[in-house]
């Protein structure tokens, strides 16, 4: 029979850190969680408690509040810096029970709280709950990687277009970086470009490699792939920020785009953004059906198409700004 604490991942304990400058308070964390299956590791101070989490597993934290130097709350802060590609629950054990003390918790990115004197099966029962969370994050991130590895495996079967949906990505987010987005809608500028073509894993590789002009029925079957795009990623909650961008980033400024012909301003933002990007990436690369551009010829294709309803030309504007910049300092430190 497996134990009940260990539900989390059969495979091993679950870990836990518990923080607590007073060794006595240490002791009984570590009973109650020993009893209940748990693997302890423990700090008497917030540099210790650092040490141990760069050295070891942890899958849970239990910080005491009221510690001598660096407290509680800020010891939160700096677990929840250091673990920010991964979900590392954490909970304060606090006898402050005053509204201040609980949003300076939640500040530090406190993920739940327990009050001294605590109760056994209420510290239990929180952080069980917490570890089916944790779980589900990895589950998420797990599910994320698949969809993002399907991006590799759908460009490494076209010589031509191999990379381009990383490049699309990067310089999505470095455009909006120059845009003065906030770093959050940065990333999400750079999965959208990373997954903006994930729709054309369902096209063959006849299509994508064809020299000549397509036909009317393939043309068709290319169109489809926005929308494919957004079917394969919609299950997923956590990429549904980025839908927009790929439903939308082959729309025209004047409406003649696809899959909606969506115009002017109706044209999701992050999706303009991209459609300018990719189409700036392909320019600039060869392609079965032609050479690559020189980066020059391709601002001034993108200008040029910008006055006649191709893009919004307000980014478009920003865009060539932030190249012609991107180039000169590159030949300044060549």
């Amino acid at each position: 029979m497996i134990h009940s604490a260990s539900r989390f991942k059969k495979e091993k304990r679950p870990a836990v850190l518990v923080v607590d400058d007073l060794q006595p308070n240490i002791e009984l964390m570590e009973a109650i969680f020993v009893k209940e299956g748990f693997q302890v590791h423990q700090a008497l101070d917030a540099d210790r408690a650092l040490e141990v989490y760069a050295m070891q597993r942890i899958d849970v934290a239990v910080l005491d509040v009221m510690m001598p130097g660096i407290n509680g709350f800020e010891l939160c802060r700096r677990l929840k810096k250091f673990s920010e590609k991964e979900f590392l629950p954490i909970v304060l054990v606090t006898a402050l029970n005053d509204k201040k003390s609980r949003l300076t918790g939640l500040e530090s990115g406190a993920d739940d709280f327990i009050s001294k004197p605590f109760d056994t099966q209420e510290l239990l029962m929180k952080i069980r709950s917490l570890l089916k969370l944790k779980e589900l994050h990895e589950q998420l991130d797990h599910s994320e990687n698949i969809i993002f590895s399907l991006v590799s495996t759908m460009e490494a079967r076209d010589y031509y277009t191999k990379g381009h949906s990383t490049r699309v990505g990067d310089l999505a987010a470095e455009f909006g970086s120059f845009l003065g987005f906030s770093a959050e809608d940065q990333d999400i500028l750079k999965k959208a470009g990373t997954l903006h073509d994930i729709g054309k894993v369902g096209l063959c590789e006849t299509i994508l490699k064809k020299p000549g002009r397509l036909t009317s029925e393939e043309i068709i079957a290319v169109r489809r792939h926005p929308v494919l795009g957004e079917q394969i990623c919609s299950p997923l909650k956590s990429l549904n920020s980025l839908l927009p961008g790929i439903r939308h980033h082959h729309e025209r400024w004047d409406g003649a785009g696809f899959p909606d012909n969506l115009s002017g301003e109706r044209i999701p933002l992050m999706a303009r953004i991209l459609s300018i990007i990719d189409s700036f990436d392909a320019m600039v690369s060869i392609r079965p059906y032609r050479n690559n551009r020189s980066l020059d010829n391709a601002l001034s294709l993108i200008d040029q198409e910008s006055s006649e309803g191709q893009w919004d030309p307000a980014l478009v504007n920003e865009f060539i700004s932030m190249m012609r910049l991107i180039i000169k300092e590159s030949y300044t430190h060549a």
